[in-house]
């Protein structure tokens, strides 16, 4: 079957779930566009419930398009003209996947879950920027960080943004939703994790001295930082060395420095303890 028309209801909820967060939450599912995207999705097991097409896309990522077959519940062919109307990007790729909403995010309510880290885990408090939220989740992908702790007020990770931005990784990390990050902050340090509270103050310790491995580092919004309940919450804080006149980093920015930090074996912190 062919979709033609913007009035179709598969058409109208495309656009719904790629522009509205609370359609996504009520309806639960999130859209994907992109050939490499979806293609990743279905091989990290995202439930797709409805694949998109076009003929042009089947003609230029026919590995792909087969693969999604595969895995997809419900198959339409849709027009160009579509494809340009319901596209989240400038040049839309033809392919688009309706999924149900992720398993990999979870609530803190299995205090173990969280406890027995490898690396460790990044806190995210109230980061607002789709852009730095899918860079973030890719570079914890990326140095194996055993997951993301997002508090109330972080932008949503179904975002189209987020989605392009994390390359796959949001399909595949951890992801737990924090509530109070001072609350939750205060409930890991019952269970025995260190807290560090990522600031720009020059007098708090240097990331290269801190122990980051294996607790958890939280990094706050783009424009005001950490929240001063959750700073005081924390176990201490810890600052990235600048020499230069700028007050801060961007957050992603920071959030990869930090995760280094975390999961380097050569840090000063490992040369520190080892001899």
């Amino acid at each position: 079957m062919k979709i033609t028309s913007r009035d179709n209801h598969l058409v109208r909820q495309v656009k719904r779930l790629l522009s509205d967060a609370s359609a996504r939450r009520s309806e639960g599912f999130f859209v994907i566009e992109g050939a490499r995207l979806c293609y990743d999705a279905a091989l990290s097991g995202v439930k797709i419930k409805t694949l998109l097409y076009t003929a042009a896309a089947e003609e230029n990522y026919p590995d792909r398009l087969e693969i999604l077959r595969n895995s997809a519940a419900e198959i339409y062919e849709i027009s160009s003209a579509l494809s340009g109307v319901i596209g989240d990007t400038s040049t839309p790729q033809g392919v688009f996947c309706i999924c149900e909403l992720l398993d990999n995010r979870t609530g803190l309510d299995k205090i173990e879950y969280v406890v027995t880290p490898k690396t460790g885990y990044l806190g995210l408090e109230n980061l607002q920027d789709p852009a730095n939220m899918g860079a973030i989740i890719r570079t914890a992908e990326a140095f194996g960080i055993d997951g993301l702790l997002l508090s109330d007020g972080c932008c949503d990770i179904y975002n189209p943004k987020v989605l392009r931005g994390s390359m796959g990784g949001v399909f595949r990390l951890p992801i737990i939703d924090a509530g109070s990050m001072a609350d939750t902050v205060q409930r890991l340090k019952s269970a025995g994790m260190r807290c560090y509270a990522c600031v720009t103050d020059r007098e708090a310790l240097s990331i290269r001295q801190g122990g980051l491995k294996g607790g958890v580092c939280i990094i706050g919004n783009e424009g005001s930082g950490l929240r001063e309940e959750t700073i005081a919450a924390c176990s201490g804080r810890i600052t990235i060395p600048m020499a230069g006149n700028a007050e801060s980093l961007n957050a992603a920015m920071a959030a990869g420095i930090v995760m280094w930090e975390m999961t380097n074996p050569s840090s000063l912190t490992d040369i520190n303890i080892k001899g």
